[in-house]
């Protein structure tokens, strides 16, 4: 009953060093050249930008470009005299 833990302690172990090597392999994988494509090389290239946060959210991206202007949301009051 006591070797339960042990088990289950070194399960998650296991499990924890294949996810660190994916996302390492993953990181690898990816261009040097501070470039990120659309879309990843391959599938532990995407999953290494999802666990890091450096996936490419799409077409919302100003790098090198303003943002275009928006209409506020405020309407203004006029007075009536």
């Amino acid at each position: 009953m006591s070797t339960l833990p042990l088990i289950i302690g070194f399960v998650l172990t296991a499990i924890m060093l294949v996810g660190y090597m994916l996302v390492m392999v993953g990181m690898r994988q990816e261009d040097r050249r501070r470039h990120l494509a659309a879309t990843a090389p391959s599938r532990t290239a995407g999953l290494a930008r999802r666990v890091t946060g450096c996936h490419v959210r799409g077409a919302s991206l100003t790098y090198g470009r303003t943002a275009p202007s928006r209409p506020s949301p405020v309407v203004p009051i006029s007075r009536a005299a």
